[in-house]
Protein backbone atom coordinates (compact mmCIF):
# COMPACT_ATOMS: atom_id res chain seq x y z
CA UNK A 1 0.00 0.00 0.00
CA UNK A 2 0.89 3.53 -0.74
CA UNK A 3 -1.08 7.09 -0.26
CA UNK A 4 0.05 10.08 -2.03
CA UNK A 5 -1.58 13.23 -3.90
CA UNK A 6 -2.62 14.63 -6.93
CA UNK A 7 -4.10 16.91 -8.74
CA UNK A 8 -7.19 17.02 -11.27
CA UNK A 9 -5.64 19.26 -13.83
CA UNK A 10 -8.67 19.26 -16.54
CA UNK A 11 -12.92 18.56 -16.39
CA UNK A 12 -11.77 15.01 -18.20
CA UNK A 13 -10.52 13.16 -14.96
CA UNK A 14 -6.85 13.78 -15.87
CA UNK A 15 -4.76 13.59 -12.29
CA UNK A 16 -1.10 14.59 -12.11
CA UNK A 17 0.99 12.85 -9.22
CA UNK A 18 4.38 11.15 -8.96
CA UNK A 19 5.72 8.33 -10.72
CA UNK A 20 6.94 6.86 -7.33
CA UNK A 21 3.08 7.20 -6.42
CA UNK A 22 2.25 5.15 -8.68
CA UNK A 23 5.17 2.97 -10.20
CA UNK A 24 3.84 -0.25 -8.29
CA UNK A 25 0.23 0.15 -7.96
CA UNK A 26 -1.84 -2.87 -9.22
CA UNK A 27 -5.29 -0.56 -8.20
CA UNK A 28 -5.37 2.68 -7.72
CA UNK A 29 -8.30 4.51 -5.87
CA UNK A 30 -8.75 8.14 -5.84
CA UNK A 31 -10.64 10.17 -2.83
CA UNK A 32 -11.18 13.52 -3.88
CA UNK A 33 -11.26 16.80 -0.64
CA UNK A 34 -15.21 16.21 -0.91
CA UNK A 35 -14.95 12.09 0.00
CA UNK A 36 -15.92 11.00 -3.30
CA UNK A 37 -14.02 7.95 -4.26
CA UNK A 38 -12.82 7.00 -7.99
CA UNK A 39 -11.01 3.89 -9.34
CA UNK A 40 -8.25 5.32 -10.83
CA UNK A 41 -6.12 4.32 -14.48
CA UNK A 42 -2.66 5.07 -15.32
CA UNK A 43 -2.34 7.02 -18.23
CA UNK A 44 1.60 7.44 -18.07
CA UNK A 45 4.38 8.01 -16.40
CA UNK A 46 8.09 9.41 -16.65
CA UNK A 47 10.43 8.21 -13.89
CA UNK A 48 13.49 10.67 -15.01
CA UNK A 49 10.80 13.35 -13.67
CA UNK A 50 8.96 11.52 -11.37
CA UNK A 51 5.65 12.54 -13.30
CA UNK A 52 3.23 10.13 -13.79
CA UNK A 53 -0.68 10.83 -15.18
CA UNK A 54 -4.15 8.95 -14.33
CA UNK A 55 -7.64 9.38 -15.44
CA UNK A 56 -10.99 8.68 -13.37
CA UNK A 57 -14.15 8.78 -14.38
CA UNK A 58 -16.55 11.33 -13.11
CA UNK A 59 -18.96 14.42 -13.64
CA UNK A 60 -18.75 17.86 -11.81
CA UNK A 61 -14.93 17.17 -11.04
CA UNK A 62 -13.21 20.31 -9.55
CA UNK A 63 -9.81 21.32 -11.24
CA UNK A 64 -6.94 23.51 -10.71
CA UNK A 65 -5.02 25.29 -13.91
CA UNK A 66 -0.90 25.08 -14.22
CA UNK A 67 0.31 28.05 -14.31
CA UNK A 68 4.45 29.28 -16.30
CA UNK A 69 6.60 28.26 -13.61
CA UNK A 70 8.83 30.25 -15.06
CA UNK A 71 7.49 33.53 -13.51
CA UNK A 72 8.24 32.21 -9.95
CA UNK A 73 11.51 34.77 -8.27
CA UNK A 74 12.86 33.86 -4.95
CA UNK A 75 10.64 34.58 -2.10
CA UNK A 76 7.66 34.30 -3.44
CA UNK A 77 4.57 32.97 -1.28
CA UNK A 78 3.77 29.54 -1.86
CA UNK A 79 1.21 26.91 -0.65
CA UNK A 80 1.81 23.18 -0.70
CA UNK A 81 -1.75 20.71 -1.02
CA UNK A 82 -2.06 16.86 -0.20
CA UNK A 83 -2.67 14.65 2.71
CA UNK A 84 0.92 14.02 4.85
CA UNK A 85 1.16 11.20 7.21
CA UNK A 86 -2.38 10.30 5.93
CA UNK A 87 -3.95 12.91 8.16
CA UNK A 88 -6.38 14.45 5.71
CA UNK A 89 -6.39 17.35 3.10
CA UNK A 90 -3.52 19.22 4.52
CA UNK A 91 -2.47 22.96 3.26
CA UNK A 92 1.07 24.45 4.53
CA UNK A 93 2.17 27.95 3.76
CA UNK A 94 5.84 29.01 2.60
CA UNK A 95 8.33 30.53 0.07
CA UNK A 96 9.90 29.98 -2.73
CA UNK A 97 13.35 29.23 -1.01
CA UNK A 98 15.54 28.38 -4.69
CA UNK A 99 14.95 27.66 -8.35
CA UNK A 100 16.98 25.40 -10.85
CA UNK A 101 17.98 22.99 -7.59
CA UNK A 102 19.09 19.28 -8.24
CA UNK A 103 19.29 16.34 -6.04
CA UNK A 104 22.11 14.85 -8.49
CA UNK A 105 20.27 12.00 -9.36
CA UNK A 106 22.04 11.11 -13.21
CA UNK A 107 19.13 8.64 -14.10
CA UNK A 108 16.79 12.33 -13.69
CA UNK A 109 16.09 15.82 -15.09
CA UNK A 110 15.97 17.94 -12.31
CA UNK A 111 15.20 21.97 -11.66
CA UNK A 112 13.42 21.25 -8.56
CA UNK A 113 11.22 24.58 -6.90
CA UNK A 114 12.85 24.54 -3.14
CA UNK A 115 10.56 25.75 -0.58
CA UNK A 116 9.70 25.78 2.94
CA UNK A 117 6.63 25.34 3.02
CA UNK A 118 6.19 22.52 4.79
CA UNK A 119 6.04 18.84 2.76
CA UNK A 120 5.94 15.28 4.21
CA UNK A 121 5.51 11.59 3.54
CA UNK A 122 1.77 12.08 1.81
CA UNK A 123 2.37 15.50 0.00
CA UNK A 124 4.12 13.78 -2.45
CA UNK A 125 2.11 14.42 -6.05
CA UNK A 126 0.49 16.94 -4.74
CA UNK A 127 0.32 20.40 -6.10
CA UNK A 128 2.41 23.47 -4.89
CA UNK A 129 0.36 26.74 -5.15
CA UNK A 130 0.95 30.13 -5.54
CA UNK A 131 -1.33 33.35 -4.37
CA UNK A 132 -3.35 33.27 -7.88
CA UNK A 133 -4.21 29.66 -7.05
CA UNK A 134 -2.09 28.30 -10.35
CA UNK A 135 -0.24 24.99 -9.79
CA UNK A 136 3.46 25.97 -10.49
CA UNK A 137 5.05 22.83 -9.25
CA UNK A 138 3.97 19.06 -8.14
CA UNK A 139 5.52 18.43 -4.71
CA UNK A 140 8.22 15.54 -4.74
CA UNK A 141 10.88 15.19 -2.57
CA UNK A 142 12.45 16.53 0.63
CA UNK A 143 15.60 16.90 2.71
CA UNK A 144 14.37 14.10 5.74
CA UNK A 145 14.21 14.56 9.43
CA UNK A 146 12.53 11.50 11.33
CA UNK A 147 9.14 11.79 12.04
CA UNK A 148 5.98 9.45 13.67
CA UNK A 149 6.87 6.45 13.63
CA UNK A 150 10.52 6.19 11.83
CA UNK A 151 8.84 7.98 8.67
CA UNK A 152 11.30 10.75 7.10
CA UNK A 153 9.76 14.55 8.55
CA UNK A 154 9.93 17.77 6.74
CA UNK A 155 13.56 19.96 7.91
CA UNK A 156 12.31 23.19 5.91
CA UNK A 157 13.61 21.53 2.32
CA UNK A 158 11.08 20.50 0.43
CA UNK A 159 11.35 19.97 -3.83
CA UNK A 160 8.81 20.90 -6.16
CA UNK A 161 8.91 19.39 -10.24
CA UNK A 162 8.31 22.91 -11.87
CA UNK A 163 4.99 23.16 -13.61
CA UNK A 164 6.31 23.77 -16.86
CA UNK A 165 8.29 20.49 -17.12
CA UNK A 166 4.77 18.88 -16.01
CA UNK A 167 3.16 20.19 -18.97
CA UNK A 168 5.37 19.38 -22.03
CA UNK A 169 5.70 15.80 -20.03
CA UNK A 170 1.57 15.42 -19.27
CA UNK A 171 1.12 16.41 -22.36
CA UNK A 172 2.99 13.76 -24.06
CA UNK A 173 1.56 11.37 -22.03
CA UNK A 174 -1.67 11.67 -22.27
CA UNK A 175 -1.09 12.33 -26.46
CA UNK A 176 0.84 9.12 -27.22
CA UNK A 177 1.87 7.64 -23.55
CA UNK A 178 5.62 8.53 -24.14
CA UNK A 179 7.60 11.57 -23.78
CA UNK A 180 9.53 13.62 -26.25
CA UNK A 181 12.32 15.81 -25.55
CA UNK A 182 14.17 18.74 -27.43
CA UNK A 183 17.95 17.70 -28.17
CA UNK A 184 20.57 20.61 -29.22
CA UNK A 185 23.02 18.17 -29.40
CA UNK A 186 25.87 20.11 -27.70
CA UNK A 187 27.44 19.15 -23.88
CA UNK A 188 27.28 22.34 -21.66
CA UNK A 189 28.87 23.35 -18.19
CA UNK A 190 28.63 26.23 -15.70
CA UNK A 191 31.28 28.85 -16.10
CA UNK A 192 33.35 30.32 -13.12
CA UNK A 193 35.79 33.19 -13.04
CA UNK A 194 38.72 31.92 -14.69
CA UNK A 195 36.75 29.93 -17.51
CA UNK A 196 34.58 33.60 -17.71
CA UNK A 197 38.13 35.43 -18.51
CA UNK A 198 39.56 32.78 -21.06
CA UNK A 199 36.36 33.29 -23.34
CA UNK A 200 35.81 37.25 -22.59
CA UNK A 201 32.61 36.88 -20.92
CA UNK A 202 31.84 39.58 -18.49
CA UNK A 203 30.45 37.27 -15.64
CA UNK A 204 29.75 33.71 -14.62
CA UNK A 205 25.97 33.53 -15.78
CA UNK A 206 25.00 31.84 -18.82
CA UNK A 207 26.02 28.18 -20.14
CA UNK A 208 29.67 27.22 -21.57
CA UNK A 209 29.17 24.58 -24.69
CA UNK A 210 32.03 21.99 -24.33
CA UNK A 211 31.77 19.76 -27.05
CA UNK A 212 29.47 19.87 -30.15
CA UNK A 213 28.07 16.44 -31.45
CA UNK A 214 28.99 16.49 -35.10
CA UNK A 215 25.66 16.33 -37.51
CA UNK A 216 23.69 17.42 -34.72
CA UNK A 217 21.10 20.61 -34.29
CA UNK A 218 23.74 22.36 -32.42
CA UNK A 219 26.57 21.58 -35.03
CA UNK A 220 24.04 21.88 -38.02
CA UNK A 221 23.18 26.17 -36.72
CA UNK A 222 27.18 26.52 -36.28
CA UNK A 223 27.74 26.31 -32.95
CA UNK A 224 30.96 25.62 -31.67
CA UNK A 225 33.03 24.79 -28.69
CA UNK A 226 33.32 28.03 -26.16
CA UNK A 227 30.22 29.51 -27.55
CA UNK A 228 28.63 30.60 -24.40
CA UNK A 229 24.78 31.00 -24.24
CA UNK A 230 23.32 33.97 -22.12
CA UNK A 231 19.41 33.93 -23.81
CA UNK A 232 17.19 31.44 -25.50
CA UNK A 233 14.41 32.71 -26.94
CA UNK A 234 14.69 36.23 -25.00
CA UNK A 235 14.94 34.29 -21.90
CA UNK A 236 18.39 34.94 -19.49
CA UNK A 237 20.30 31.17 -19.07
CA UNK A 238 21.56 31.82 -15.69
CA UNK A 239 23.57 28.64 -15.71
CA UNK A 240 23.61 25.52 -17.41
CA UNK A 241 21.22 23.94 -15.90
CA UNK A 242 18.74 26.26 -16.81
CA UNK A 243 19.75 25.93 -20.43
CA UNK A 244 19.30 21.62 -19.85
CA UNK A 245 15.67 22.21 -18.43
CA UNK A 246 14.58 24.70 -21.06
CA UNK A 247 15.77 22.32 -24.02
CA UNK A 248 14.35 18.91 -22.81
CA UNK A 249 10.96 20.80 -22.07
CA UNK A 250 10.40 21.94 -25.31
CA UNK A 251 9.44 19.66 -28.22
CA UNK A 252 11.49 18.60 -31.18
CA UNK A 253 11.62 20.33 -34.24
CA UNK A 254 10.44 23.91 -32.82
CA UNK A 255 12.81 26.69 -33.91
CA UNK A 256 14.82 28.45 -30.42
CA UNK A 257 16.77 31.51 -31.00
CA UNK A 258 20.16 31.80 -28.94
CA UNK A 259 22.47 34.93 -27.84
CA UNK A 260 26.07 33.53 -27.47
CA UNK A 261 29.20 35.11 -26.62
CA UNK A 262 32.23 34.15 -29.07
CA UNK A 263 34.90 35.05 -28.01
CA UNK A 264 33.53 37.99 -26.03
CA UNK A 265 31.28 39.16 -29.54
CA UNK A 266 27.48 38.74 -29.35
CA UNK A 267 25.83 36.42 -32.13
CA UNK A 268 22.61 34.96 -32.60
CA UNK A 269 22.13 31.91 -33.67
CA UNK A 270 18.93 29.52 -34.61
CA UNK A 271 18.75 26.24 -33.92
CA UNK A 272 15.92 23.90 -34.97
CA UNK A 273 15.74 21.15 -32.04
CA UNK A 274 16.21 17.57 -32.98
CA UNK A 275 14.53 14.67 -30.84
CA UNK A 276 16.74 13.80 -27.75
CA UNK A 277 18.13 9.91 -27.82
CA UNK A 278 16.51 7.69 -25.55
CA UNK A 279 19.91 5.89 -24.48
CA UNK A 280 21.58 9.75 -23.25
CA UNK A 281 21.72 10.31 -19.52
CA UNK A 282 19.86 12.77 -17.94
CA UNK A 283 23.36 13.95 -16.59
CA UNK A 284 26.07 12.44 -18.21
CA UNK A 285 28.94 13.65 -14.94
CA UNK A 286 26.59 14.99 -11.71
CA UNK A 287 29.08 14.89 -9.29
CA UNK A 288 32.47 17.69 -9.73
CA UNK A 289 33.54 18.98 -7.13
CA UNK A 290 34.92 23.11 -8.01
CA UNK A 291 37.18 23.60 -4.59
CA UNK A 292 38.33 21.99 -1.51
CA UNK A 293 40.84 19.57 -1.15
CA UNK A 294 38.59 16.77 -3.46
CA UNK A 295 38.41 19.81 -6.41
CA UNK A 296 38.69 18.68 -9.95
CA UNK A 297 37.29 14.98 -9.13
CA UNK A 298 33.86 13.55 -11.60
CA UNK A 299 32.26 10.45 -10.35
CA UNK A 300 29.29 8.94 -11.17
CA UNK A 301 27.13 5.92 -9.49
CA UNK A 302 28.38 2.28 -9.44
CA UNK A 303 26.31 0.45 -11.36
CA UNK A 304 26.33 -3.50 -11.88
CA UNK A 305 27.82 -2.65 -15.25
CA UNK A 306 30.84 -0.95 -13.89
CA UNK A 307 31.05 -2.72 -11.37
CA UNK A 308 32.09 -5.98 -13.33
CA UNK A 309 33.75 -3.80 -15.66
CA UNK A 310 36.08 -2.70 -12.78
CA UNK A 311 36.23 -6.13 -11.10
CA UNK A 312 34.56 -4.38 -7.74
CA UNK A 313 33.68 -7.07 -4.96
CA UNK A 314 29.86 -7.10 -4.34
CA UNK A 315 30.69 -6.25 -0.96
CA UNK A 316 32.39 -2.74 -2.17
CA UNK A 317 30.03 0.42 -2.35
CA UNK A 318 30.63 3.74 -3.67
CA UNK A 319 31.10 6.01 -6.61
CA UNK A 320 33.60 5.72 -9.70
CA UNK A 321 35.68 8.40 -10.82
CA UNK A 322 34.86 9.14 -14.18
CA UNK A 323 36.69 11.94 -14.81
CA UNK A 324 40.00 13.72 -12.88
CA UNK A 325 41.62 16.72 -13.43
CA UNK A 326 45.63 15.92 -13.73
CA UNK A 327 46.22 19.57 -12.08
CA UNK A 328 44.05 18.58 -8.93
CA UNK A 329 45.21 17.15 -6.03
CA UNK A 330 43.55 14.22 -5.71
CA UNK A 331 45.39 12.99 -9.00
CA UNK A 332 48.81 14.32 -7.64
CA UNK A 333 48.26 11.78 -4.78
CA UNK A 334 47.51 9.12 -7.51
CA UNK A 335 44.17 8.57 -7.86
CA UNK A 336 43.08 7.62 -11.20
CA UNK A 337 39.58 7.54 -13.35
CA UNK A 338 37.72 3.68 -12.45
CA UNK A 339 38.84 4.24 -8.31
CA UNK A 340 36.09 3.46 -6.41
CA UNK A 341 35.81 5.88 -3.45
CA UNK A 342 34.18 4.30 -0.21
CA UNK A 343 34.42 6.68 1.78
CA UNK A 344 35.39 10.37 2.37
CA UNK A 345 37.09 11.01 6.11
CA UNK A 346 35.72 7.72 7.76
CA UNK A 347 32.20 8.45 6.26
CA UNK A 348 30.71 5.75 3.79
CA UNK A 349 30.11 7.39 0.34
CA UNK A 350 27.26 5.09 -1.18
CA UNK A 351 25.78 7.83 -3.79
CA UNK A 352 26.78 11.13 -5.93
CA UNK A 353 24.80 13.21 -3.35
CA UNK A 354 26.67 11.28 -0.57
CA UNK A 355 30.13 12.29 -2.30
CA UNK A 356 28.71 15.83 -2.46
CA UNK A 357 27.51 16.58 0.53
CA UNK A 358 31.22 15.14 2.10
CA UNK A 359 33.26 16.43 -0.74
CA UNK A 360 31.88 19.97 0.05
CA UNK A 361 32.91 19.63 4.03
CA UNK A 362 36.73 18.51 2.80
CA UNK A 363 38.67 21.32 3.26
CA UNK A 364 41.61 19.80 4.77
CA UNK A 365 43.85 16.92 4.72
CA UNK A 366 41.12 14.61 3.40
CA UNK A 367 41.72 10.89 3.88
CA UNK A 368 39.83 8.50 1.31
CA UNK A 369 38.93 4.67 1.25
CA UNK A 370 39.85 3.50 -2.22
CA UNK A 371 39.03 0.25 -4.45
CA UNK A 372 41.16 -0.18 -7.07
CA UNK A 373 40.45 -3.48 -9.38
CA UNK A 374 38.95 -5.10 -5.80
CA UNK A 375 42.29 -3.91 -3.92
CA UNK A 376 41.09 -1.06 -1.14
CA UNK A 377 43.57 1.05 0.59
CA UNK A 378 43.77 4.35 1.97
CA UNK A 379 44.75 7.80 0.57
CA UNK A 380 45.48 11.22 1.95
CA UNK A 381 44.54 14.04 -0.18
CA UNK A 382 46.15 17.18 0.38
CA UNK A 383 44.77 20.59 -0.65
CA UNK A 384 46.94 22.00 -3.23
CA UNK A 385 46.98 23.96 -6.62
CA UNK A 386 44.73 23.07 -9.43
CA UNK A 387 42.42 24.45 -12.44
CA UNK A 388 38.50 24.65 -11.28
CA UNK A 389 35.79 23.14 -13.08
CA UNK A 390 32.01 22.19 -13.36
CA UNK A 391 29.54 19.67 -13.99
CA UNK A 392 28.75 18.84 -17.66
CA UNK A 393 25.45 18.08 -18.96
CA UNK A 394 24.42 16.68 -22.64
CA UNK A 395 21.64 19.19 -24.40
Amino acid sequence: HALGSGVIVNSDGYIVTNNHVIAHASDIEVLLSDKRTFKGKVVGADPQTDVAVIKVQGRDLPTASLGDSSNLRVGDTVMAFGEPFGLGFTVTRGSVSALSRSLYDPNKFESFVQTDAAINPGNSGGPLVNVRGQVVGINTAIVPGQGPGGESSFLGIGFAIPSNMVKHVMGDLVKSGKVTRGYLGVKIGPLDDKLARQFHVPDTAGALIDSVTPGGPGDKAGLKPGDVVRKADGQTIEDSSQLQTLVIDTNPGTPVTLDILRDGKPMTVRVTLGERPADLAATVVPGRQSEGALRGVTVQNLTPALRDQLGIPSSVSGVVISDLDSNSPAAQAGLQQGDVIESINRHPVESVAAFNRLAAEAKGETLLQVNRGGEGQFVVISPGGGEQGGDDESQ
